[in-house]
């Protein structure tokens, strides 16, 4: 019985130890989440202030880009 009994805590301290790590996981991956949430949000606030502010230059590169990759897709 007291093999068992050693079996029994080794196996308990490892599931402890395992969801302790998978809860500090969820918390950090959570917490990326958000921040890379806020810096798309960031990101867009500011690819629309640049097209507002430059409407003729934007058009061009959204023109080139789009050609670029027409170009690209077509050979494929």
């Amino acid at each position: 019985m007291e093999t068992i009994d050693k079996a029994a805590d080794l196996a308990n301290e490892a599931y402890d130890k395992i969801a302790s790590t998978t809860h500090q996981a969820v918390e950090t991956l959570g917490e990326k989440g958000e921040q890379l949430i806020n810096a798309e949000q960031r990101l867009m606030k500011d690819c629309r202030g640049y097209v507002r502010d430059n409407p003729i230059t934007s058009l061009v590169i959204t023109a080139a880009v789009s050609f670029v990759l027409g170009r690209l897709s077509s050979r494929r």
